[in-house]
């Protein structure tokens, strides 16, 4: 504002001087008025930051829950503070090996579906274990919030945070010497990324970006396990789908972004000697799921009365999915994590190869959805009023189905639940933890 009331003053000056007489009242009231008013200007500016600071300070933090829920990308770093002597004491104490040749390991995404099961899995046999998670609201933040109190009852720390936060990150590095990092934080499911597909960006691509420049500087290098997806096989028709086989052609913007994920780990591995290792999940189930997965909203509109969508491919063809139980992707994981070299770069410059792969976690065994609701028809005892509908194209594949040879050979993955049994384990945790009646509404 200055600077405008001294431009128009000088614009009332003429071009030539020499034709310019000033009036000496006139140029000290001018003079005066300027003073004046510059002082107000200042003073009221004064007043003015001094009322935002106020506002700053007795502002409550913004919870990822209120902000806006169609924004995952904004909202996400919007998280509760860290930092204090007595976080990095609850940092360092969750994260304390254990046991003999223990790992210490970062588990982003700790709170959703699969980081919860590999986190208490690790804890169990004396690995030290540190969450982070943002808790968004993509699904019901309280069931995530159920699953960290079940990890804190056996003594591990989710650390409210976002994966983009870098300054977040090397604090943790900085408290705790990471051996390796469980990457499960994403933004997942095929349908959503039609509504809110920068989300998918900001989480899958800038968020593993994020991950990876922080554990590259880190001193040593931490090995990384990550989890890529079964969705980048995309249209391909080949089947059982192997590691070996084509995925350029995506189907859904989710498995476009987890297919830049393995490319980018190829990147990271190449130039700064990370070492990496992509785990393709195939539709992962059990308890503590998640609510946007197909059997779990089945179980939830059964009981409550609803009708079954049953999707059919071209020419009445079956939709099958290689429904994998949790226990069975948690054994994968931990065998990943223990099969990890360590990475050979330190201060974000390589010193040599380092290992590179990517394994297929499924059962091997496809089973149709319409098989699917008959289980849960049979385990609730409600019957089910069925809806054939043709498959939206939507990004969802008619088809899924996993050789798992290479993750047997190299750690000795070998899936034993079958869905009749996994099914009926997932259906006695959701009775006990929402009730069968019709009153819930998640």
């Amino acid at each position: 504002m200055n600077m405008k009331l001294s431009s128009s003053h000088l614009d009332n000056i003429p071009s030539t001087p020499g034709k310019f007489k000033m009036e000496k009242a006139s140029y000290f009231n001018r003079f005066r008025w300027h003073y004046s008013s510059l002082a107000k200007l200042t003073f009221w500016s004064f007043v003015f930051m001094g009322l935002i600071l106020v506002f700053l300070i007795k502002s409550p933090p913004t919870s990822p829950t209120t902000s806006i829920p169609s924004d995952l990308s904004r909202r996400s770093l919007k998280t509760k503070s860290w930092g204090g002597p007595g976080w990095e004491k609850r940092v360092k104490s969750s994260a304390k090996i254990r046991s003999p040749n223990g790992l210490s390991v970062l588990v982003t995404g700790a709170a959703g579906f699969v980081g919860t099961h590999v986190s208490a899995a690790l804890k169990r046999r004396g690995d030290g274990v540190l969450g982070l998670d943002n808790f968004n609201n993509y699904y019901d933040p309280s069931l995530k919030r159920a699953r960290q109190s079940l990890l804190e009852r056996s003594g591990i720390f989710i650390v409210e945070g976002d994966i983009n936060d870098a300054v977040l990150l090397k604090k943790l590095f900085e408290v705790v010497p990471f051996t390796h990092v469980m990457h499960l934080a994403a933004q997942a499911g095929v349908r959503y990324a039609m509504e809110n597909p920068s989300s998918y960006v900001h989480s899958n691509i800038a968020g593993l970006v994020n991950v990876l420049e922080v554990c590259k500087e880190a001193n040593p290098q931490p090995a990384i396990v990550w989890a890529s997806s079964s969705s980048v096989y995309g249209l391909n028709t080949k089947i059982p789908f192997s590691e070996k086989d084509r995925t350029d052609q995506p189907a859904s913007l989710y498995a476009a972004t987890k297919k830049a994920g393995e490319e980018i780990a190829h990147t990271y591995n190449h130039i700064y000697g990370l070492s990496l290792t992509g785990l393709r999940f195939f539709t992962v189930y059990g308890p503590w799921g998640r609510p946007d997965m197909a059997y779990f909203f089945f179980t939830r509109d059964i009981l409550k009365g609803k009708s079954i969508p049953i999707f059919e491919g071209a020419n009445h063809g079956t939709v099958a999915r290689d429904f994998t139980y949790i226990d069975d992707i948690v054994k994968g994981c931990l065998g990943a994590l223990d099969t990890a070299e360590k990475s050979t770069g330190s201060g974000g410059k390589k010193k040599g190869n380092a290992q590179l792969r990517v394994f297929n976690l499924g059962n091997t065994s496809p089973v149709p959805v319409s098989d699917l609701v008959s289980i849960l028809e049979r385990l609730l005892k409600v019957k089910v009023k069925r809806k054939v509908m043709t498959l939206p194209r939507n990004g969802d594949v008619q088809f899924t189905h996993a050789n798992i040879s290479y993750a047997q050979r190299e750690f000795g993955y070998k899936p034993t639940t079958d869905l009749q049994t996994g099914l009926k384990k997932f259906v006695r945790w959701y009775v006990s933890y929402y009730g069968s009646g019709k009153k819930n509404d998640h």
